[in-house]
């Protein structure tokens, strides 16, 4: 027998949202150099994960957030919906809109101030509205690429939240039937997106607003609360499963384009618009509760730099654009003389050490002051 409803920490997941999180770095770096003129790696498969990435932050955020909701209404008999409110303004919303007014008013002024040739794609009153409202996603279909862009991820998630507490607060006992309500929808809009051309504003949307990944993730989290049985003695948790899954996710990340040309099963598999979601979606909370709770996980991250690393993934999600930028800002012409190898080890040596100390201080100097707060509002 095995009791998964008392669990208060979960060992690796930190260490997932670190490498998620620095896929997404990889992503926007290798995207600023192509944009740059300079040497770049776009072509690689491993430097074009950042969607990829940001779907594992969906589920992750999704088991986790419902796990606490369900350990709240088992033990309470009900969901404090309020409190759930106020931690995720207290965790979330201090950096968030703190990003917005640098990004999207004090650097535009600075640049101009120094007459820098960069060019925001719009004007603080263009935006405004979308970033108060949540709704970054919607600055990033109108407007292409920006410093502020990551921030359509946190949009979504917000969204979601916004409901997702007073569904287990009042419809927990039907929630595996809301979970597979949303995940059928969603399919539903992906397969009318792929067979019929609607408006372009109408498809990003469909693609942003991932709802089914963090459903997903609740759905596991609901698994687990309830499972009695070692997950260890579920096949799907078996070393032999392990490395079909593991193989699975590798070569999402890694080797997509290598395998488009040596194997039949790949279109199938990686581009195929609603299955290959789905599947990625699957494997990525199989991976979540596989690195959390089987005691044979083949993959073992749990280690104090992880944690620490972990513990500012928000920062690095967040402030790594305004880090790359300042690298492109003020080591351009730099790089641009070095050979390729020499520009790209220094260049990542400069966003990596850049960021992990901008998210540091974060961290400690501002985010904390507000995680202290949370304690005001459990359950």
């Amino acid at each position: 027998m095995a009791d998964y409803s008392r669990l208060n920490y979960f060992n690796g997941l930190n260490a997932l949202r670190f490498f998620a999180a620095y896929l997404v770095v990889l992503h926007h770096a290798e995207q600023i150099r192509m944009k740059y003129g300079l040497f770049h790696l776009k072509e690689l498969s491993l430097f074009n994960n950042g969607s990829v990435a940001v779907t594992f932050f969906f589920a992750l955020s999704g088991f986790l957030i419902s796990y606490l909701l369900l350990r709240e209404s088992e033990s309470t008999g009900t969901v404090a919906v309020r409190k759930f409110y106020m931690r995720r303004i207290l965790r979330i919303w201090p950096l968030y809109y703190l990003l917005v007014l640098v990004g999207a008013l004090l650097l535009p002024a600075l640049l101009s101030y120094i007459r820098h040739s960069y060019e925001m794609p719009y004007r603080f009153g263009d935006v405004i509205a979308y970033f108060v409202l949540f709704a970054p996603f919607m600055v990033n279909i109108r407007f292409g690429h920006h410093l502020l862009e990551p921030l359509w991820s946190i949009g979504v998630e917000e969204v979601f939240y916004i409901f997702w507490a007073p569904l287990w607060k009042f419809f927990r006992r039907n929630i595996r039937w809301i979970i597979a309500g949303i995940f059928i929808v969603r399919i539903l809009l992906m397969t009318g997106a792929a067979l019929y051309e609607w408006p372009d504003t109408v498809e990003q949307l469909i693609a942003m607003l991932q709802f089914e990944a963090m459903a997903m993730g609740g759905l596991a989290a609901y698994w687990l609360y309830h499972r009695k049985a070692p997950v260890e003695n579920s096949w799907m948790f078996s070393r032999s499963f392990q490395w079909v899954a593991l193989t699975y996710i590798a070569a999402q990340l890694g080797a997509v384009r290598f395998l488009s040309s040596v194997w039949i099963g790949f279109e199938w598999l990686f581009q195929t618009p609603v299955i290959s979601s789905s599947l990625m979606i699957m494997a990525f909370t199989w991976l979540i509760v596989n690195m959390a709770v089987n005691k044979n996980s083949v993959l073992k991250l749990d280690h104090p730099v992880f944690e620490s690393l972990g513990d500012i993934s928000y920062g690095i999600y967040m402030y790594h654009m305004l880090v790359i930028f300042a690298v492109i800002l003020f080591f351009q012409k730099f790089l641009a003389g070095l050979s390729p190898v020499l520009s790209t080890l220094v260049f990542y040596l400069l966003i990596t050490s850049g960021t992990l100390v901008v998210a540091s201080l974060s961290r400690h100097l501002f985010e904390n002051k507000f995680l202290q707060l949370k304690t005001r509002f459990r359950k």
